[in-house]
């Protein structure tokens, strides 16, 4: 009898050559076929084979003057701990066990962190590190490990989270995120962002703009808007635009879809390996495909895919900008201690920006 990983890696050969026989499947979600493996808070419903995949492959760029170790190198900001007792990445690893145990919690690393890595992974399963040669954008960092989690499970409901989030209030988040992987299971067909309510009119983030429809919790998704100026900002915030957190949930054959719908060239690179595996023959992949951003590449151009979960404020940052980890540093403390601006004061914030502009 073949053994799981060979099983495992038959599979994941079978999808890479033939991903078109698992996309015509894709609508198709077997609510409850799944046994459940235990319990715990991150069971919903009688569904219980949500993953989660944490990009920890970033380069950290924009922070690397202030993110230096004692003899001057730069270290990446997920493996910064910023006076906490733990580095970003145990952040974010704790947030994804809010939804999905650990067994179902994938982490993509970059080879040339290993130093920072080994130690802070050293509780995950090693089949559930994904290890890429070097940086080709997100659009790869998201299909490398998502290939990996459909050759395990192709039922897989999986969301997405970076590692380098900061979050006050992390109750409201995964309650969010929740929702997120419900809306999911009622529309397998869609994948669900998560929008933060945004606090101020912030110019360094992107945007997205909910259009009108749906019922309950999402919406629409009418546009995304990268990095306004304070006037588009602040009237985005009028319009009730939410803050893009990269972080969403999706049926793993939808994204799948999705992913070969817009980046057909990339699917078909991966799918051209024999094994992804290999490590000689992954470097000679990631030598060949380009470099592709997730957010514009895939998510901007599939609007009608998409849907919206708002989520209410939380004390989110993405601690991106040398300003941000600065409020950070000072602010720093109990989320109870600091209540979430009111969306009246929010608003006002908004108008007042616009009047400066005129």
């Amino acid at each position: 009898m073949p053994s799981r990983s060979t099983l495992v890696e038959s599979r994941e050969s079978d999808l890479r050559r033939d991903p078109s026989s698992w996309l015509t499947r894709g609508a198709i979600v077997l609510v409850g076929t799944v046994p459940s493996a235990g319990t715990g808070e991150y069971l919903l419903g009688d569904k219980a084979n949500s993953w989660v995949i944490v990009l920890a492959a970033g380069e950290g760029r924009r922070l690397s003057a202030l993110t230096r170790g004692p003899r001057g190198n730069s270290i990446p900001k997920q493996y910064c701990s910023f006076g906490r007792d733990r580095c970003m990445l145990q952040w974010a690893l704790d947030r994804a066990l809010g939804v999905a145990p650990l067994e179902r919690v994938v982490t993509i690393v970059a080879s040339e962190h290993r130093p920072f890595w080994e130690r802070e992974l050293e509780a995950l399963p090693p089949s559930n590190i994904v290890v890429q040669p070097r940086n080709r954008g997100t659009a790869a960092g998201i299909l490398l490990p998502l290939i990996r989690i459909l050759a395990r499970d192709p039922d897989a409901t999986v969301c997405v989270l970076p590692a380098d989030h900061y979050v006050e209030d992390e109750d409201t988040l995964k309650g969010a995120l929740r929702a997120a992987i419900r809306a999911v299971e009622g529309h397998p067909e869609r994948l669900v962002l998560l929008g933060i309510t945004p606090e101020e009119v912030d110019t360094e983030y992107g945007w997205i703009l909910p259009g009108p429809g749906f019922s309950g919790r999402t919406q629409p998704v009418k546009r995304f808007v990268e990095k306004p100026g304070v006037t588009v900002a602040a009237e985005l915030l009028l319009q009730g635009a939410f803050w893009n957190s990269f972080v969403f949930a999706g049926a793993g054959r939808t994204l799948l879809r999705v992913i070969g719908e817009r980046l057909p060239e990339l699917l078909e690179a991966f799918s051209r390996e024999r094994s992804l595996a290999n490590d000689a023959v992954l470097a000679e992949l990631y030598d060949e495909i380009p470099s592709r951003d997730f957010s514009r590449d895939v998510l901007e151009g599939a609007l009608g895919r998409l849907s919206l979960c708002a989520v209410p404020p939380c004390g989110w940052s993405d601690l991106g900008t040398p300003s941000r980890l600065g409020r950070f540093l000072e602010q720093r403390g109990p989320a109870s201690s600091r209540p979430a601006l009111p969306a009246a004061a929010t608003r006002h914030v908004a108008k007042e920006a616009l009047a400066a502009c005129e």
